[in-house]
């Protein structure tokens, strides 16, 4: 069985407005936003702009009408920030992405285009923390000589990239 509605009247003064208002507007809030947190939130933002405009709001004939008009217009408003924001968010995400990706690629394109005694030496030392000595058993030649071939290997992908050895 439905309840009865009870409209404004002419007479009425916010404070009872807002009584009257409170509760169903903040059962209704917490349906479309799904938090208690936030139906309050937009509950109190829908009735204070309400108040802001209560001499022309209590003129009309429906003052709870746009109270809810109000509430449903702030809660758009909310949705299309949130989806911007997750647009901006996923977008810089995916360019995040696919340039950290071509520059990966960039710096495989790099290494591949070293000789491979360079490319065996700087893989030994800088990706797998071996010092020139362990590199140099490992590849049945002398320290000195994993040194010059890291050293050749720097300076190509420095000419290639820019920067320093620091």
């Amino acid at each position: 069985m439905r309840q009865a509605v009870e409209v404004a009247s002419e007479t009425e003064g916010f404070p009872e407005f807002y009584r009257r208002e409170y509760p169903r507007l903040a059962r209704a809030s917490l349906l479309l936003t799904g938090g208690v947190a936030d139906a309050e939130d937009l509950t109190q933002e829908a009735l204070a702009r309400v108040y802001e405009r209560w001499d022309q709001v209590s003129a009309m004939d429906s003052p709870d009408g746009y109270l809810y008009r109000t509430a449903l217009n702030l809660y758009r408003k909310a949705l299309r920030r949130l989806a911007v924001r997750a647009r901006v968010i996923l977008e810089r995400s995916e360019r995040d992405d696919l340039q950290v990706a071509e520059d990966r690629l960039e710096v495989l394109r790099a290494v591949a285009s070293l000789p491979r005694t360079q490319r065996e030496a700087l893989v030994l030392v800088e990706w797998l923390g071996f010092d020139a000595d362990e590199a140099g058993r490992l590849l049945g030649v002398e320290a000195v000589s994993v040194r010059a071939r890291l050293h050749r290997a720097r300076t190509g992908l420095r000419e290639r990239f820019g920067g320093n050895d620091g």
